[in-house]
């Protein structure tokens, strides 16, 4: 993973690239800065500032070398609350991905493909998002990349719901490991969306459980990208988040702040744009770049 990959990093690199080796009260403006402009929030700032402060006063510590080590301690303890692993123990696992239009769920499903090509798992995608003929060819051109199979929309508009049944009973039918579908951001229906995903569920349930609901996240948008999504996370069944755009975004502290609003684990990142930049999330490694 390329240390230049995480630009949000620089604004910790800052407080602790130099200067006096010892904790002042500078060092903790510095700290509540970095915190804030990495986009934690103020409420979850506080909260890590407050957990920092207790261990520095309880360990008598005074360098600042050692205030980082901490620092990185408590940002992994707090990621690490929530289960990052993919449960795909059913056979075909169902995974839908969810999330409003332009975030990458896409280009998302061709990345999870690929990745999960690595643990030799036989993959199908469905394209359900059926409105856009855009989003079929496209997943069609990541599925290629990725080397896996794909059921398409037999005409524009067809109801995604059999899509996702097809794509489903193929997975059946061929024996396939995992069947990953693609849903809309939007409508250009009058349905509601949320009742539609319902649909979808209901319809792939009659032939298998659903294993995962992952919901695509911009990571550069960072609190108001989740505003967005709120309805999917109330309404849609949400089980993980996938966050995209970490490469570019200076808001790393969103990926602490997006678990701990919506209690729900983010199980995949995203750090740049070819096949091979997804990956599994891994709190030890996030916080040792998030703080290096």
């Amino acid at each position: 993973m390329a240390e230049k990959a995480w630009s949000f990093s620089r604004a910790f690199r800052n407080v602790f690239g130099g200067g006096s080796e010892t904790i002042t009260d500078d060092t903790w403006d510095d700290i509540e800065t970095a915190l804030l402009t990495a986009d934690f929030g103020p409420e979850i700032a506080d909260s890590i500032l407050d957990e920092v402060r207790d261990s520095v006063e309880r360990h008598r510590v005074n360098e600042v070398k050692e205030l980082k080590r901490i620092l990185r301690e408590v940002l992994e303890e707090r990621l690490a609350a929530f289960d990052p692993t993919l449960k795909l123990t059913e056979r075909p696992a169902v995974i839908l991905v969810v999330g409003v239009n332009g975030v990458g769920k896409t280009t998302t499903i061709g990345k999870l493909s690929n990745y999960l090509t690595r643990f030799d798992k036989k993959i199908i995608v469905g394209a359900a998002d059926t409105f856009r003929a855009a989003a079929v060819e496209q997943l069609a051109t990541w599925a290629e990349r990725a080397g896996v199979a794909i059921v398409k929309p037999q005409q524009q508009g067809q109801d995604p719901a059999s899509v996702a049944f097809q794509t489903v009973q193929r997975a059946i039918d061929d024996d396939l490991d995992i069947a990953i579908i693609d849903t809309a951001g939007r409508l250009q229906t009058k349905g509601g969306l949320m009742d539609e995903l319902g649909k979808i569920r209901r319809v792939i349930e009659k032939l298998a459980p659903v294993s995962e609901v992952l919901l695509v996240l911009d990571a550069t948008t960072g609190q108001n990208g989740l505003a967005q999504a709120q309805a999917f996370i109330e309404h849609a069944g949400v089980t993980g988040l996938v966050l995209t755009k970490l490469d570019g975004s200076a808001k790393g502290g969103f990926v602490l702040a997006v678990q701990e609003h919506t209690k729900l684990p983010i199980k995949l990142v995203g750090q740049g744009e070819g096949i091979g930049d997804l990956t599994g999330f891994t709190p030890h490694v996030f916080a040792a770049q998030l703080v290096p």
